[in-house]
């Protein structure tokens, strides 16, 4: 078999066909004439997404937003290219490993709604981000901007660099519950001084699910010369949206989280004007032009087995439908959290406009630490979640997924009550 017809035949369309496969096209041609919003609480229609997945009985997960583990049909396709990947050894890793890899790039880039010379594959999203914080042509003197609520693996980068090149960091704090788009505009642009060279900022805050408008602050942010990297772990196949339409400079996310992909793949977007501006990570071959995003992508080697399967979970994620699954997540959000917003001991922590968010929320008991409000879900309840407290959010992270139910939510609701009565 050729390089290309290696490439053609096993693994862009899967080495296997998938049990399950025909069943799950099967049954969503049967609600082709469905909106998503008419489908987002259509329990019939979400009942046969569930089939596509094994659940573990022992307690609900409610704590998606870490890993979103894989359906079924994603899964059999990645343990069928772990096997070929080792039967083929070496000869694949030397002859289409690389060709493959563009190849699901480009998959991802069409999910981006970005050319394919803008995007790589990395690892996750610490690794993406933490390359641009760590490549900047820094100087003393020079300074960055951020919020306390962004994850703490770049706000530890950022601190490395303050160090390292004599960087001040400026910290800001984005409101839960702001009254307006330029409320957190203003936050940001009053940080921003002549000396500030990168403004870093969550897509979906990762702790509250809270979606920002990355647009415009970006363009706030180049209208005073300073360039955008944009935290996209949890917006990436969660929500709808295009990242040139963002206008950021940088865009990581990873593909564990709502793209369900294995774990160790992630992807960082650079716009063509700023590929120039970043020092790679890992040393590339010298021959690379300074334009080309493939001299940040210099990992060694890694497991390829994860790459191919993201083009499975890329189709899967099409299948299902993109503002589909949107909706889903955002009606299950809404149909806890209006269930319990109003309660006197009950603090949720997520804005209520359902603009400002979508699948994931955070919840807190008044007078309750997070961590033990956390072990109770669990212990007494079985529900599983994460406690956050710091950056003044003080709940549990509640993320589902589009095969979570309503009576699933239901016992979250119920526990709420009855730990705020």
């Amino acid at each position: 078999m050729d390089k290309r017809s290696f490439i053609k035949n096993i693994s862009l369309l899967g080495l296997v066909t998938v049990p399950g496969t025909n069943e799950l096209d099967s049954w969503l041609s049967k609600f082709e004439d469905k909106s998503p919003k008419e489908l987002a609480d259509d329990e019939s229609f979400w009942e046969g997404i569930r089939k596509g997945y094994r659940i573990k009985p022992d307690y609900i997960n409610l704590e998606n937003g870490y890993y979103c583990f894989l359906p079924q049909e994603t899964l059999e396709n990645y343990i069928s290219h772990i096997r070929e990947v080792n039967y083929q050894g070496s000869y694949y890793m030397r002859t289409v490993q690389w060709d493959n890899k563009k190849a699901m790039a480009a998959k991802l880039a069409a999910v981006a709604g970005c050319t394919t010379d803008e995007l790589i594959i990395t690892r996750n999203t610490t690794e993406s981000l933490d390359l641009v914080i760590g490549g900047i042509h820094w100087q003393q003197g020079d300074e960055a901007v951020m919020a306390e609520q962004d994850y703490g693996a770049m706000l530890d980068m950022f601190k490395h660099v303050a160090k390292r090149y004599g960087v001040l960091n400026r910290i800001v704090s984005v409101p839960n519950h702001p009254a307006s788009d330029e409320e957190i505009v203003e936050i940001y642009a009053k940080a921003l001084t002549p000396k500030t060279k990168l403004l870093m900022i969550g897509h979906m805050i990762n702790i509250t699910g809270h979606i920002l408008p990355v647009r415009k602050i970006c363009d706030m942010a180049h209208s005073k010369g300073v360039k955008v990297m944009v935290d996209g772990a949890h917006a990436f196949a969660h929500i709808k949206f295009s990242i040139p339409d963002l206008h950021c400079d940088f865009y990581g996310a990873s593909l564990h989280k709502w793209l369900s992909v294995p774990l160790g793949a992630g992807i960082l977007y650079v716009n063509k004007e700023s590929i120039a501006s970043v020092w790679p990570l890992i040393a590339d071959s010298d021959t690379r032009k300074d334009d080309d995003i493939y001299r940040l992508n210099h990992i060694g080697t890694h497991p390829v087995a994860t790459d191919l399967t993201i083009a499975d979970a890329v189709d899967f994620y099409n299948k299902v439908g993109v503002e589909r699954k949107e909706a889903r997540l955002r009606f299950l959000q809404q149909y806890w959290t209006s269930k319990v917003r109003n309660l006197p001991r009950v603090i949720v922590n997520t804005p209520e406009d359902p603009a400002r968010c979508c699948g994931i929320a955070n919840v807190g008991i008044k007078d309750m630490k997070p961590a033990v409000l956390a072990e109770t879900l669990f212990t007494k309840y079985k529900i599983y979640t994460v406690a956050i407290d710091y950056a003044n959010v003080h709940g549990c992270r509640i993320t589902p997924n589009i095969y979570t139910t309503p009576k699933e939510l239901d016992q979250l609701v119920k526990a709420l009550k009855e730990l705020g009565a």
